[in-house]
């Protein structure tokens, strides 16, 4: 008997140990920054310090491939073009890195927030945030609220101070039409100090200009975004130069695009 139990256990030992290497070698899933995604808005420029870009849109079913819808329209960038920021996509160690008032807009994989607007209700299924004279994004790196869109009726005057982004620009800058429409676009998320805050898609208010870092689109094309954006099926947006797009396309599944 004990030489028989010591042969069980010793089998035992032997199918666990190889029941240990199988999963050990077992790859594991590829995780890349569209897993989920079935809608996707791609915005391109010409490298890193173009202020002008171009915007598609793509869905899928499941994890099909891509498919565009629409034409591709014209969108502006900030001042200083682009630069790496902090969203779904690992980090690059490549520079421009995304820094707050660098004037660039954040390149990457990022999800999409709330809509929000001057208007009481929004247009499309994105979760709608209606804006009053007393919202701001908190745009103050030290600040426990940075890169927060927050009502300074519920936080406190104290709580909004040294902040310059006011989410009421019509009533505070001259009918000023570039938050009229626009959505949350997810870049540091955490609110890592010093990293940029407040990124939006939203209005242009002039054909030619650019933003402090946000993407910007004329009305038709905002309309047709948030008509089109589904929260249920895990929109992402990217934003790339064509090179690093090119360089990345493969490793991320991005789409192809139109020339």
């Amino acid at each position: 008997m004990p030489r028989l139990r010591r042969h069980a256990r010793t089998t035992a030992w032997l199918f666990a140990a190889l029941l240990i290497a199988a999963c050990g070698t077992t790859p594991a899933p590829e995780v890349t920054p569209l897993a989920g995604a079935q809608q996707l808005v791609v915005v391109t420029s010409d490298g890193w310090d173009a202020a002008q870009a171009r915007m598609q849109r793509f869905e899928r079913d499941g994890d099909g491939d891509w498919q565009r819808v629409g034409d591709s329209v014209p969108v502006m960038l900030g001042r200083s073009g682009s630069a790496w920021g902090l969203g779904l996509h690992p980090a690059q160690s490549g520079s421009p890195q995304k820094r707050e008032g660098d004037g660039r807009a954040p390149a990457g994989v990022f999800a999409i927030g709330e809509a929000f607007g001057y208007a009481p209700e929004g247009v499309g299924a994105l979760p709608y945030l209606a804006m009053q004279a007393s919202h701001w994004c908190i745009d103050v790196p030290a600040s426990p609220l940075y890169n927060r869109i927050v009502d300074e009726k519920s936080v406190g005057a104290t709580a909004v101070e040294g902040s310059s982004e006011r989410m009421r620009l019509d009533l505070h800058n001259d009918g000023d039409v570039r938050y009229r429409q626009g959505f949350v676009i997810e870049h540091n998320a955490n609110g890592e100090a010093g990293r940029g805050s407040c990124i939006f898609a939203h209005l242009l208010r002039r054909p030619d200009e650019t933003t402090a870092g946000c993407t910007a689109m004329d009305d038709a094309a905002m309309d047709t975004l948030l008509r089109w954006l589904d929260p249920a099926r895990t929109p992402r947006f990217v934003l790339l130069p064509d090179a690093e797009y090119a360089r990345l396309q493969a490793d991320w599944r991005l789409p192809p695009l139109t020339p």
